[in-house]
């Protein structure tokens, strides 16, 4: 089993500061502007490029969970957001294309869900036809704002390991890092500061947890490598990721996968 590491104790100032947080988080969630889940279909099947013409008759079976990011918030369709962009570029690749005809995607996602809402809908999900090649589980953020323990935290992370390798027969299992929620223009200082440490605090036991396990990755996404200043990677509410963001994102986990297959 994953060792279990001590909690990082609060910092004086964030002490002193309990009162403005508090102050500014109520604030946020009275003006926070709140947008909409990504429409369109939220599972599939897609042939991979060139798949008619080579005797290749495997499928790939690809399932993402997890909270508002997942869902494609901040961008207006599905072929937008994660999933879809994911999809397209899983489907362009020659390293797939070498092995599998079609992709089998399906999208499990909830703006505001935690790791414990995560872990609740694999329970009551109906086991999978055929084992899932790749499952990835994006939480994390919901974990920051609503105060989940580090410990809980990492028992939730590792209970979704478990039903996902148990129930769903995953493969491998990719958990995407925390995003830098420092930098969401949303968040008004200091409280931005504070979440941001937070974040980074669960962050790390999450890299630590995926460490213990065999087939189950933390893949983390530089968004200082794209090609764009971070500014520009958030959507009109400032917390989420815009269309562009997705896009990079997409790109970096696809090239996870290939690594995988």
């Amino acid at each position: 089993m994953p060792t279990t590491n001590p909690v990082t104790p609060m910092q004086l100032k964030d002490l002193l500061f309990i009162p403005l947080y508090i102050h500014q988080g109520k604030q946020m969630k009275r003006t926070a502007m709140r947008l909409p889940e990504a429409t369109g279909e939220r599972h599939g099947s897609v042939m991979l490029n060139g798949a008619a013409t080579k005797a290749i008759d495997r499928t790939l079976n690809l399932m993402i969970v997890g909270d508002s990011a997942a869902a494609g918030v901040g961008t207006d369709t599905q072929e937008q957001a994660l999933g879809g962009q994911l999809v397209a570029n899983l489907q362009a690749s020659a390293v797939l294309q070498a092995q599998f005809s079609q992709i089998d995607w399906a999208l499990h996602a909830t703006s505001g869900h935690t790791s414990f809402d995560s872990l609740r809908r694999l329970y009551l999900l109906k086991p999978p036809a055929t084992p899932v090649d790749i499952m990835i589980v994006n939480v994390g953020v919901n974990d920051t704002t609503k105060g989940v323990s580090p410990k809980r935290w990492r028992m939730q992370i590792e209970e979704i390991i478990a039903v996902a390798k148990r129930k769903f027969g995953a493969k491998h299992i990719i958990f995407p890092c925390l995003p830098p929620m420092a930098q969401m223009p949303a968040l008004p200082k200091p409280l931005n500061g504070f979440m941001g440490a937070k974040a980074a605090g669960l962050d790390k036991s999450l890299q630590r947890v995926c460490e213990q396990y065999d087939e189950v990755t933390y893949a983390p996404i530089d968004f200082t490598q794209a090609d764009f200043d971070a500014k520009e990677m958030f959507a009109s509410d400032g917390l989420h990721p815009n269309t562009k963001a997705y896009a990079y994102w997409a790109t970096e986990l696809a090239a996870q996968i290939e690594k995988l297959i």
